[in-house]
């Protein structure tokens, strides 16, 4: 069969990171073009020959969401193409941060206030946002993060027959919100708090000491059991039903804990339910070989690798490795 080539098309909100996003596109081999003429576009893509990023946003001339939607559908007509949007987003306050912080206009701002101007800007690009393969919330993304969630979902062109669901696995403390990202949440704070004893309380999740703490709790193993067996169920639908990416997050009361050790211990699982583990080294518990669950790892292979985890608090708090 025929590799499809990579047509990455970048939209989104202003100051969420696009421009960022294509640098990366660009550095794994996409040639990158930011805001060519709307009505260049599909021209720009036929006479390509490898694999091509291309931003487009408001500045863009004759920027009209109806018309990328409809040059969207038609180049998902084409055989010979796999294309995709990605949509930049990141929260209000965040956006009116960053303009703050660099005294850039923004572009539909027309002189009024930058609040104005994303308003308009969110209300405009809204169908875009509802028809993207993939909406990246860049919020709480450090450079680095961005640059490991664009690789693992697009390092190599995703070659044929290599496509699938790019899993992320998040801590987070719940006084801190939610991940926007997030498509399932638990809740770790029922596990005995390892912040209560003294000698354990500066460290974190990470660390060996606090593991062996948190997994003590009686309900530690059947939670965590409980959540993998979830997630080899639902994971390899949403492969069948064509998502290519999903993040799944654990809180707890701080984000430097329990929830740190249960996102490290379910990474380790799922990944060797991909390589076909039975057990995983280093703590309680094992992967069970009946065969329906045999079933399961094996559409659990078409995750691909890696399994990104991240650590919000631990990455606020510079603190990750």
């Amino acid at each position: 069969m025929t590799e499809r080539r990579s047509v990455v098309l970048v939209s989104g909100l202003s100051g969420a990171g696009k421009s960022s996003i294509l640098r990366i596109l660009e550095d794994l081999g996409h040639e990158a073009v930011d805001n060519p003429p709307l009505a260049t576009i599909e021209g720009i893509i036929r006479r390509g020959t490898g694999p091509l990023a291309i931003g487009v946003d408001v500045r863009t001339t004759g920027f009209d969401t109806a018309d990328l939607l409809a040059t969207l559908a038609l180049l998902r007509t084409e055989p010979s193409l796999r294309p995709e949007l990605v949509f930049a987003v990141a929260e209000e306050a965040v956006l009116l941060r960053r303009y703050s912080a660099t005294r850039r206009r923004h572009p539909m701002a027309r002189g009024g206030a930058v609040s104005d101007g994303i308003s308009a800007e969110i209300a405009l690009t809204a169908p875009l946002r509802s028809e993207a393969d993939w909406v990246l919330d860049t919020s709480e993304l450090p450079p680095p993060e961005l640059r490991r969630l664009v690789e693992a979902r697009y390092a190599g062109g995703e070659a044929e027959g290599k496509q699938g669901l790019t899993l992320s696995l998040i801590s987070f403390a719940f006084p801190a919100g939610l991940p926007r990202e997030a498509d399932m949440v638990f809740d770790a704070r029922f596990l005995r708090n390892p912040f209560y004893d003294t000698t354990l309380s500066s460290l974190t999740g990470l660390d060996d000491a606090v593991a062996a703490y948190v997994w003590t709790d009686p309900d530690y193993q059947l939670f965590l059991d409980k959540i993998h067996d979830l997630l080899r169920m639902v994971l390899p639908r949403f492969v069948t039903e064509g998502k290519k990416y999903a993040t799944v997050a654990i809180g707890c009361s701080g984000g430097r804990h329990r929830s740190v050790v249960l996102v490290e211990a379910l990474a380790r699982l799922l990944q060797g339910d991909r390589d076909d583990v039975g057990t995983v080294p280093g703590e309680p518990g094992t992967v069970g070989n009946e065969s329906s669950q045999l079933v399961r790892d094996a559409a659990l292979r078409h995750v691909r690798s890696p399994i990104i985890v991240r650590h919000r608090e631990l990455a606020r708090l510079g603190k990750t490795p």
